[in-house]
Protein backbone atom coordinates (compact mmCIF):
# COMPACT_ATOMS: atom_id res chain seq x y z
CA UNK A 1 0.00 0.00 0.00
CA UNK A 2 1.58 3.23 -1.08
CA UNK A 3 1.27 6.32 1.52
CA UNK A 4 -1.03 7.77 -0.33
CA UNK A 5 -3.26 5.14 -0.27
CA UNK A 6 -2.87 5.31 3.76
CA UNK A 7 -3.23 8.83 4.31
CA UNK A 8 -6.90 8.68 2.76
CA UNK A 9 -8.47 6.42 4.55
CA UNK A 10 -8.42 9.07 7.76
CA UNK A 11 -10.00 7.59 10.83
CA UNK A 12 -12.57 8.93 11.92
CA UNK A 13 -12.96 11.12 15.27
CA UNK A 14 -14.12 9.64 18.07
CA UNK A 15 -14.53 10.51 21.94
CA UNK A 16 -14.18 8.91 25.22
CA UNK A 17 -16.28 9.71 28.44
CA UNK A 18 -15.94 8.33 31.85
CA UNK A 19 -17.85 8.83 35.29
CA UNK A 20 -17.86 7.21 38.29
CA UNK A 21 -21.16 7.08 39.70
CA UNK A 22 -22.63 6.52 43.26
CA UNK A 23 -25.12 3.99 41.85
CA UNK A 24 -25.57 0.05 41.50
CA UNK A 25 -24.93 -0.64 37.81
CA UNK A 26 -28.39 -1.99 37.20
CA UNK A 27 -29.94 1.56 38.35
CA UNK A 28 -27.39 3.50 36.04
CA UNK A 29 -28.58 1.19 33.20
CA UNK A 30 -32.25 2.24 34.09
CA UNK A 31 -31.44 5.28 33.25
CA UNK A 32 -30.02 4.90 29.75
CA UNK A 33 -33.02 2.19 29.22
CA UNK A 34 -36.53 3.37 30.96
CA UNK A 35 -37.93 6.91 28.98
CA UNK A 36 -39.44 7.43 32.41
CA UNK A 37 -35.67 7.94 33.84
CA UNK A 38 -34.33 9.23 30.47
CA UNK A 39 -36.04 12.75 30.62
CA UNK A 40 -34.73 13.99 33.73
CA UNK A 41 -31.12 13.76 32.44
CA UNK A 42 -30.54 13.65 29.06
CA UNK A 43 -30.28 16.44 26.68
CA UNK A 44 -26.97 18.95 27.42
CA UNK A 45 -29.10 21.61 29.39
CA UNK A 46 -31.86 21.84 31.37
CA UNK A 47 -33.85 22.43 28.26
CA UNK A 48 -37.34 20.02 28.31
CA UNK A 49 -37.02 16.43 27.00
CA UNK A 50 -40.22 16.16 25.03
CA UNK A 51 -40.21 12.76 23.96
CA UNK A 52 -38.34 9.16 25.04
CA UNK A 53 -38.89 6.40 23.26
CA UNK A 54 -37.05 2.93 24.02
CA UNK A 55 -37.06 -0.23 22.65
CA UNK A 56 -34.47 -1.98 24.22
CA UNK A 57 -33.14 -5.46 22.72
CA UNK A 58 -30.92 -5.76 19.46
CA UNK A 59 -32.23 -4.23 16.39
CA UNK A 60 -34.98 -2.43 19.12
CA UNK A 61 -35.56 1.55 17.95
CA UNK A 62 -34.97 4.25 20.38
CA UNK A 63 -35.75 8.09 19.77
CA UNK A 64 -35.40 11.29 21.91
CA UNK A 65 -36.71 14.52 21.40
CA UNK A 66 -35.68 17.58 23.00
CA UNK A 67 -35.36 21.14 23.31
CA UNK A 68 -31.84 23.45 24.72
CA UNK A 69 -32.32 26.15 26.78
CA UNK A 70 -32.58 28.33 23.52
CA UNK A 71 -35.13 26.73 22.20
CA UNK A 72 -33.81 24.83 19.30
CA UNK A 73 -35.08 21.00 19.10
CA UNK A 74 -33.62 18.57 18.44
CA UNK A 75 -34.54 14.35 17.23
CA UNK A 76 -31.90 11.94 17.77
CA UNK A 77 -32.33 7.91 17.41
CA UNK A 78 -30.75 5.13 16.38
CA UNK A 79 -31.08 1.43 16.96
CA UNK A 80 -29.60 -0.75 19.40
CA UNK A 81 -26.95 -3.29 17.97
CA UNK A 82 -25.83 -4.98 21.66
CA UNK A 83 -27.35 -5.09 24.97
CA UNK A 84 -26.22 -6.58 27.38
CA UNK A 85 -28.54 -6.06 31.22
CA UNK A 86 -26.86 -3.39 33.42
CA UNK A 87 -23.70 -4.17 31.91
CA UNK A 88 -23.25 -2.27 28.04
CA UNK A 89 -25.67 -0.36 25.51
CA UNK A 90 -24.25 -0.69 21.98
CA UNK A 91 -26.57 1.56 19.14
CA UNK A 92 -26.64 4.10 16.43
CA UNK A 93 -26.56 7.70 16.60
CA UNK A 94 -28.52 10.13 13.94
CA UNK A 95 -29.91 13.22 14.23
CA UNK A 96 -33.22 13.41 12.69
CA UNK A 97 -31.56 16.78 10.46
CA UNK A 98 -28.72 14.59 9.25
CA UNK A 99 -29.50 10.88 9.27
CA UNK A 100 -26.91 10.67 6.59
CA UNK A 101 -24.07 10.93 9.46
CA UNK A 102 -25.48 8.26 11.45
CA UNK A 103 -22.64 7.56 14.40
CA UNK A 104 -22.03 5.21 16.61
CA UNK A 105 -22.46 4.98 20.78
CA UNK A 106 -21.34 2.24 23.46
CA UNK A 107 -22.20 2.44 26.53
CA UNK A 108 -20.35 0.57 29.37
CA UNK A 109 -21.01 0.11 33.34
CA UNK A 110 -18.65 -1.70 35.60
CA UNK A 111 -19.22 -2.37 39.08
CA UNK A 112 -17.24 -0.67 41.48
CA UNK A 113 -17.56 -0.04 44.94
CA UNK A 114 -20.99 0.96 46.03
CA UNK A 115 -21.12 2.30 42.61
CA UNK A 116 -20.04 2.29 39.15
CA UNK A 117 -17.82 3.38 36.35
CA UNK A 118 -19.46 4.51 33.00
CA UNK A 119 -17.47 4.36 29.94
CA UNK A 120 -19.01 6.29 26.89
CA UNK A 121 -17.17 5.82 23.67
CA UNK A 122 -18.84 7.65 20.89
CA UNK A 123 -17.29 6.98 17.35
CA UNK A 124 -17.13 7.27 13.48
CA UNK A 125 -18.15 10.91 13.17
CA UNK A 126 -18.18 13.08 10.47
CA UNK A 127 -15.70 15.78 11.01
CA UNK A 128 -13.74 17.18 14.55
CA UNK A 129 -16.60 19.92 14.86
CA UNK A 130 -19.17 17.55 15.25
CA UNK A 131 -16.94 15.39 18.07
CA UNK A 132 -16.40 18.84 20.02
CA UNK A 133 -20.33 19.69 19.83
CA UNK A 134 -21.32 16.12 20.97
CA UNK A 135 -18.63 16.48 23.48
CA UNK A 136 -20.12 19.43 24.52
CA UNK A 137 -23.48 17.71 24.67
CA UNK A 138 -22.37 14.19 26.57
CA UNK A 139 -20.61 16.00 28.98
CA UNK A 140 -23.68 18.04 29.84
CA UNK A 141 -26.11 15.14 30.21
CA UNK A 142 -23.80 12.86 32.40
CA UNK A 143 -23.24 15.87 34.53
CA UNK A 144 -27.24 15.58 35.16
CA UNK A 145 -26.86 11.88 35.09
CA UNK A 146 -24.28 11.95 37.88
CA UNK A 147 -26.27 14.52 39.87
CA UNK A 148 -29.37 11.82 39.71
CA UNK A 149 -27.35 9.46 41.91
CA UNK A 150 -25.71 12.29 44.58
Amino acid sequence: MSAGTASSQAVKPSLTLKRRLNAAPEKVYAAWTNPAHLVKWFGPDSGPITRAETDVRVGGLYRIEFSTEDGEQHSVGGEYREVEQDRKLAFTWAWRTMPERESFVTVMIKPEGQGCILTLIHEQFADEPARDRHEYGWIGCLDKLERMFT
